[in-house]
């Protein structure tokens, strides 16, 4: 494994060793990718491999120019309507955290959709893994880089620590700007909808595409788009998810960590334990001001520091339903499903 910051000189070795079919972790603005030829079945095999992740879950294919989106998808499945619509979203949001559930083109490999007869491409917004893509010269296959069902990685120690002896090369360019994987948008059937909530908020695709109608899973469906597991992106300390009101009234030991979505909420915790506090008690809080960018993008960072103190349990606080907060809220759902 090589752990190399980005620079011109990496890239290049990183685009060389996706062209002979080997993994990259790579940063986006979302979260780390773990990158392999698209087009390339054995490579994106190995994928599948290095994570422990099941084959039926598919994978989100990343582009780095709107003009290559046909290299990867059969837009000519489109009706006109839907067209209009995909470019208006793509021209509005992308490059951006937003992934777009469209029909197959017959190039990409089966094992890259789940042998479904739709994929999901994403034109990520940032500048190293433009140029990864570029350089390429290829389209790259990216679930997150991580084990299967863990915490999804904000900076490249976290692939190290997790992958690093499964993986080419490690790209590191620090902490991740987003924290949160992207929105998926399926725009193939009569109705859009929101497979899921990510890094776009619910409120920005409305605003172009018109109503927009969110996942609800029912027993036996197939999996359409990755992050449907409703037990995913789960620390390795047990998680509990509170409102509120619920972890107002939590009372703490020694053994467990509070991990609150805005200050205000852990100062009321604070003044109702009263001379009950002695300082020992671990806290975190996601946004002082109750910013759910920031509050998002700090997530899976604090997720991954309080996994790492050796405590038995976290009692996370939910963010308020809007904005970031609904992909937030997912996140911190799923983690707690196991």
């Amino acid at each position: 494994m090589n752990f190399l910051p980005v620079t011109s000189e990496s890239l290049e070795k990183a685009a060389k060793i996706i062209n002979s079919g080997g993994l990259v972790a790579f940063p986006t603005e979302t979260v780390y990718g773990l990158g392999a030829d698209a087009y390339n079945p054995q490579a994106v095999a190995k994928i599948f491999e290095a994570k422990g992740r099941p084959k039926f879950d598919p994978l989100i294919v990343h582009i780095a120019a709107i003009k290559t989106l046909e290299n990867v998808a059969s837009l000519s499945l489109l009706n006109e309507e839907t067209r209009k619509k995909l470019y208006l979203l793509a021209e509005n949001l992308w490059p951006g955290p937003l992934s777009i559930i469209l029909p197959k083109s017959e190039k990409i490999p089966g094992l890259v959709t789940a042998g479904l007869s739709t994929v999901a491409v994403r034109f990520p917004d940032h500048e190293a893994a433009l140029r990864l893509i570029s350089d390429s010269g290829t389209a790259i296959a990216a679930p997150s880089a991580n084990p299967f069902g863990s915490l999804s990685p904000t900076r490249a120690e976290h692939v190290r620590d997790s992958l690093g002896h499964k993986v080419d090369l490690i790209l590191d360019d620090g902490q991740t700007r987003i924290g949160l994987e992207s929105t998926v948008l399926d725009i193939t059937g009569g109705k859009i909808k929101i497979l899921r909530p990510g890094g776009t908020p619910k409120e920005a695709i409305e605003k172009l595409a018109g109503k927009v109608q969110c996942f609800e899973p029912k027993a036996n469906d197939a999996f359409t788009s990755p992050g449907q597991l409703k037990s995913h992106y789960a620390p390795r300390t047990q998680l509990f998810v509170l409102n509120r009101e619920e972890i107002i009234r939590k009372t703490c030991d020694q053994s467990c960590a509070f991990m609150f979505f805005d200050g205000f909420t852990k100062d009321i915790w604070l003044a109702e334990r009263g001379k009950a506090i002695h300082g020992r008690e671990v806290l975190r809080v996601l946004s002082e001001t109750g910013d759910t960018l920031e509050a998002a993008a700090r997530l899976f960072e604090t997720l991954h520091e309080l996994d790492n103190l050796n405590i038995s349990r976290i009692f996370a606080q939910l963010a308020p339903q809007q904005g970031l907060g609904e992909a937030i809220n997912d996140r911190l759902l799923r983690g707690a499903a196991v």
